[in-house]
């Protein structure tokens, strides 16, 4: 068998918190969707969004609105929701709301694998708009750890500004790149959720979707790591990810064989279906997943980091364990 020459990973529970999708970004969308249903209802760059959806939910703002909160509250993956989520999702980056919280030693290892010359690719339910952005504005170290970078002139001699690429300086966030926006996205949700009358005083969407932002989390530092992915897919691009056909279709797409490819999940069954197309597959376990059967434990390759996969090494191995025979 050939070595791994690309890595395809999952995002929610592999790479990121599921607490960040769950509690962060599905209240965010629920909360800006209110003003975007009764605003942009009838505009042109909504319409794509909205049509999407069932004719059902599509009778008024108010039925489509209780479809997205029951599909949320279900965590349906659907492509048509998925889509909506993302483009919702794009102003609370912007604004800074939230950044990315990745697991420490993601960034790291996937920056190591790249230089190594091994590809990356994605597979979420997310829509790809969705991945771009959460890999476009991640949280730095520094933050994460609740350090703060110095400043320009904070330290002698240093001049930030000029040291830095634009994507790491302080506040920046992913360029508007044609081939991320399949539809020219809302104005500023943020600043029209303030009631006019008390602009000053009212708070945003991204203060009503949860606790009052700290010092901190508003003076947020990102980094755009979407340089480190080769080529993204979801479900509507690349099919159910239960299904071994998808993992055989993303092959194709990345133009090597199954067994070329290692996938990285969360997700048992994902497992089993990459696994089932030729690809090697480990189980990735973090904080708040839901807990691995011992069944599972014992015959699937499992990983509390990724920085504990040594790719040369496992070039070879599929995602069950061999069995060893004993002599």
């Amino acid at each position: 068998m050939e070595g791994v020459k690309c890595v395809l990973l999952d995002i929610e529970g592999t790479i990121c918190p599921i607490s960040f999708v769950k509690d962060t970004l599905f209240p965010y969308a629920l909360k800006a969707l209110p003003d975007v249903l009764n605003s942009r209802w009838d505009e042109e760059e909504f319409k794509p969004y909205r049509e999407a959806f069932p004719d059902s939910a599509q009778t008024s703002p108010e039925a489509l609105q209780a479809h997205v909160e029951d599909l949320t509250k279900r965590d349906v993956k659907v492509a048509y929701l998925k889509n909506l989520q993302g483009y919702l999702w794009e102003s609370g980056y912007k604004t800074g709301a939230y950044s990315t919280p990745l697991f420490t030693d993601v960034a790291p290892t996937l920056k190591q694998w790249k230089e190594e010359g091994f590809s990356l690719a994605i597979y979420s339910s997310g829509s790809v708009f969705a991945q771009k952005l959460l890999f476009g504005h991640v949280k730095t170290p520094e933050i994460a750890t609740g350090l703060k970078r110095p400043r320009p002139g904070e330290v002698e001699g240093e001049n930030e500004d000029a040291t830095e690429p634009p994507s790491k300086k302080r506040g920046a966030v992913a360029e508007d790149r044609p081939d991320q926006r399949p539809f020219t996205h809302v104005a500023n949700l943020a600043a029209k959720a303030k009631a006019p009358e008390a602009e000053d005083a009212s708070p945003d969407i991204a203060t009503e979707c949860g606790e009052e932002l700290s010092t901190d989390e508003k003076d947020t530092v990102t980094e755009d790591l979407q340089y480190l992915i080769s080529e993204w897919f979801d479900t509507s691009t690349a099919g159910p990810k239960m299904n071994a056909s998808s993992y055989e279709h993303i092959a194709s797409k990345l133009e090597v064989r199954t067994s070329n490819v290692l996938f990285l999940s969360d997700n048992v069954n994902e497992v089993d279906a990459a696994v089932a197309a030729g690809m090697c597959s480990f189980m990735v376990e973090r904080p708040g997943n839901a807990p691995l059967s011992e069944d599972d434990r014992a015959r699937l390759r499992v990983m509390c980091s990724l920085s504990e996969i040594d790719l040369v090494a496992n070039a070879s191995e599929t995602g069950a364990k061999e069995q060893v025979s004993e002599d």
